[in-house]
């Protein structure tokens, strides 16, 4: 019973620390539909867009190698 217990709150703790990333994601994301859909030029929120990106593909083996580490424990 206690293993299932650690194993369902490290899953509410593992969403709780992934909401606060795909939030941005998703403003940036309507922001540019929204100006592509009225006119608008979309570039600004397409940057933000691609620097996310570009911070979160350099990062992304390490946080899965860490999640591997921690899961295998």
């Amino acid at each position: 019973m206690c293993h299932s217990t650690a194993k369902s709150a490290a899953g509410i703790l593992l969403s709780l620390l992934v909401l606060p990333l795909t939030v941005p994601v998703l403003i940036f994301g309507a922001g540019a539909v929204e100006a592509a859909a009225t006119g608008g030029d979309p570039g600004a929120a397409l940057l933000f867009l691609a620097a996310g990106l570009a911070l979160a593909l350099p990062l992304a083996p390490l946080g899965c190698a860490a999640a591997i580490r921690i899961g295998s424990a």
